[in-house]
Parts: structure tokens; sequence; C-alpha cells
């Protein structure tokens, strides 16, 4: 029986330091980039082509204000949505204000209700800043890529896909339960 849907932000509070820092022009310490690339959450999206050393040059490069060549196109995606978080921050924090603020608390009662609810008694949903996927699920968790959160300028809407992020992540949840 779910007990608790914990939401993780860790890798995220990092990367708003870091691109915080970035925008000012304040230089990152590679071993800063090494923290960030080695925590538990980023294994989720790493694979054969996309791992550690990819974030680490990547977010290296763009500190460094240098030309980068991605070895794959993971690479050059991850490249390509941190620069665009960078280009205007106002919309980032936009992005970041909900995801910080966000309680999936009223959830329990509506996945206690379902099938397979009694696999876990935790569900943890986690952001990271990813590549091309929008989510994945591992066992009790929902990883959700962060660049996938969009901040509507005119309005307080925040979506995933086109669809309203509460409800896009309880859609994922009720998957969760259900694999």
């Amino acid at each position: 029986m779910v007990q608790r849907v914990k939401v993780n932000l860790d890798v995220i509070e990092g990367m708003i330091f870091y691109w915080q820092s970035t925008s000012e022009r304040e230089k990152i310490g590679e071993s800063y980039l090494n923290d960030i690339s080695n925590k538990e959450e980023m294994k989720y999206i790493y694979d054969d082509e996309f791992n550690e050393e990819s974030v680490r040059k990547v977010l290296s490069s763009i500190s460094n204000r240098e030309v980068f060549k991605g070895d794959n196109k993971k690479e050059s995606r991850f490249w390509n949505y941190n620069m665009w978080v960078l280009e205007d921050m106002g919309l980032t924090d936009m992005m970041i204000q909900p995801v910080k603020k966000l309680n999936l608390d009223h959830t329990v009662e509506m996945l206690n209700k379902l099938e397979g609810s009694d696999k876990f008694e935790e569900i943890e949903v986690i952001f990271v800043p990813g590549h091309f996927d929008i989510y994945k699920i591992v066992d009790n968790k929902l990883i959700i890529n962060f660049f996938r959160v969009k901040a509507d300028l005119y309005s307080d809407d925040v979506t995933i896909e086109d669809m309203d992020m509460v409800k896009y992540i309880e859609e994922k949840l009720k998957e969760l339960i259900a694999k």
C-alpha cells in the first residue's frame, strides 16, 4: 500500500546553482560538475551513448564558453537544452517554481485504489535534466525530464507534453502502479 509519494529535486537544485552561476559568467569547478554527473538520480538517464562523462563534458564546455561538438545526438540534445535554459533565466524560473512547490500527497489515495498499489510503500518522482526521454519508470521511481516542463508566459499553466503537469504526473504514476 502506497504511504507516500516523494518529489526528488536533488539534481535540479544542483543544476539551478550551475545555471545561475553560468549565466552570471562565474566559473564552475570540475569537481562540482563531477558531483552532478555522479549523482545517483542521474544514473537513470545513462546508457552506452550518454554517461557521466557526457554530462561533465557538456556542462564544462558551456561553463567555459567553448564550442561543443557532441559525440552523439544525446550529448547534443543535452547541450541544446542547457543552452536554452540559460537563454532566459526568467522562463527557467517559471519552470522551476511550480516543480519546487509540487506536492503529490493527494495522489496517495487515488493510487491505493488501483490494482498493484500493494507493491510499493513509497513512490519517488525524480526530476532530472535529461535528453530525449520524456519520462522513465524504474521500479518505484518515475523519472521526469525537467527540460520537458513547459511554463506558459501568459498564465500560471505548467505542462508536460501539452498536459497539465500534475495531471501528467498522475497518469504516469498510474502507469507505474500498473507495471
